[in-house]
């Protein structure tokens, strides 16, 4: 892969698309269950919900690449995964509130991307933006900003990686 003709940022764009496309059809699968749980959910919020789990599962992947590219073993990288991941995810806001948390803890809620992957997929659910979230366009924004900066992150670690010519 590394010594073919295209650009290192295509391949690290490459990657990332695999595994959000991957991401995004599981998220899908669980979107056609909602009914059976939530109720019905309308065209217009699935694919709101779609666009979200989309930008969300483009920044997670390169977040994911970024680690992945340096370890050797899939082990290592499942644990050094499991060291990002499971404190974003309880610093996002899905299991409470940054409202009820101490200082310093809403602190690092609010720098944490996920927080705003959380808001934008609960505004996209209830159509509107729960009392002290950030709105809509903010967490788009934020969610979309991630992305960026992990795919600019990792064409940066690809090229600047020996192994890589």
């Amino acid at each position: 892969m590394l010594v073919a003709p295209v650009p290192r940022a295509a391949i690290v764009l490459g990657k990332i698309l695999g595994s959000a496309t991957l991401a995004v059809m599981q998220a899908a699968i669980f979107l056609l269950l909602a009914p059976l749980t939530y109720g019905g959910l309308g065209a217009a919020t699935i694919a709101a919900l779609l666009a979200i789990l989309s930008v969300l599962a483009f920044g997670l992947s390169g977040l994911g690449f970024l680690i992945a590219w340096r370890l050797d073993s899939t082990q290592g990288f499942h644990a050094i995964m499991n060291l990002f991941l499971v404190p974003m995810w309880l610093l996002s806001g899905a299991l409470f509130p940054a409202s009820g948390a101490t200082g310093w803890i809403q602190w690092l809620m609010w720098i944490n991307p996920l927080t705003y992957g959380v808001s934008a997929v609960r505004s996209a659910i209830y159509g509107h933006v729960l009392p002290g979230e950030p709105s809509l366009a903010l967490s788009v924004s934020v969610i979309s900003l991630f992305g960026v900066a992990v795919l600019a992150a990792g064409a940066w670690q690809v090229r600047q990686d020996r192994r890589a010519g």
